[in-house]
């Protein structure tokens, strides 16, 4: 009975302390309208300070970082879902309305699945170089029943020494901008997150379609994209995967790749500002 009673409390110490986890973490700046920063995979709310300092205007800047990124500590899995959750939630509590979500990659994603799940609070949508359904594009063909966390890929990249896994990331954060002095920077962010997030937090991302709820958002939306590898191609998938988003607005820009806001940043400061009525 002993035993049992010290397991008892044991399982509730572990069950409480993943509870208190936050998945998503927020430093809020500035006063007006409020206008929430989402960046992508692996990246912390840090990767929108520029934006914020060229944002015209009056605003309330929300900059979020994820749970096992930007030195915050890891949550159990889904990852995704939870995430969702708690930044609609997070919007609902601070009472928010009006909201302008500025999202890239998989914030990009964030930033639709929360304006179809609460319409009335999101006044306009800033997607940069996100697609709803990047499987799609990855996999053609593949079902999201087939992603699965235990994969021999993910078993691979979970047991992979430091050195090998550098390796990997050097590759992706040099496909990622055209930056040189910007590939360190990612590089970091990447070899800082904890691993089972990063791993099986990509396994979310895949088994992502947002082409089902896109019918359910109202705000006006920029979707800002990387003419790579090239405009026709970009742009084609652009148009397909976002054909059911009414109210939107697709831009193209050139000579960038994933990283729009390093690789242009005066491009893109400019459709942003002008989007939102700032110019």
């Amino acid at each position: 009975m002993r035993n049992f009673k010290i397991t008892l409390a044991l399982c509730m110490f572990i069950s409480i302390t993943f509870a208190k986890t936050p998945a998503i973490t927020a430093k809020v700046s500035g006063s007006g309208t409020p206008v929430l920063y989402l960046p992508g995979f692996t990246n912390p709310g840090s990767v929108w300070d520029q934006t914020v300092s060229n944002l015209k205007g009056e605003n309330e800047h929300h900059l979020i970082s994820y749970a096992g990124f930007d030195g915050n500590a890891p949550i159990e899995m889904p990852w995704y879902d939870t995430i969702k959750k708690e930044l609609v939630a997070y919007i609902q509590e601070k009472k928010l309305t009006n909201v302008t979500i500025i999202g890239h990659s998989m914030g990009g994603n964030l930033a639709i699945d929360i304006a179809a799940a609460i319409p009335g609070n999101i006044k306009s949508l800033v997607i940069v170089d996100s697609i709803p359904c990047m499987r799609e594009l990855m996999m053609p063909g593949v079902s999201e029943n087939q992603i699965q966390y235990d994969s021999p890929y993910n078993n691979q990249m979970l047991t992979m020494n430091d050195d090998q896994f550098k390796q990997t990331a050097t590759m992706m954060a040099q496909n990622m901008t055209n930056k040189k002095d910007k590939v360190a920077v990612l590089l970091d962010w990447i070899l800082k997150a904890d691993r089972k997030t990063y791993v099986y937090g990509y396994t979310d991302l895949l088994k992502l379609d947002l082409r089902t709820v896109l019918d359910k958002v109202t705000a006006k939306t920029l979707i800002i994209g990387a003419a790579f590898p090239t405009i026709e191609v970009a742009e084609s998938n652009y148009k397909k995967q976002y054909a059911t988003l009414s109210n939107k607005k697709i831009e193209m820009i050139a000579d960038s790749k994933h990283f729009i806001m390093f690789d242009q940043p005066e491009v893109f400061y400019q459709k942003v500002n002008a989007f939102l009525g700032n110019e």
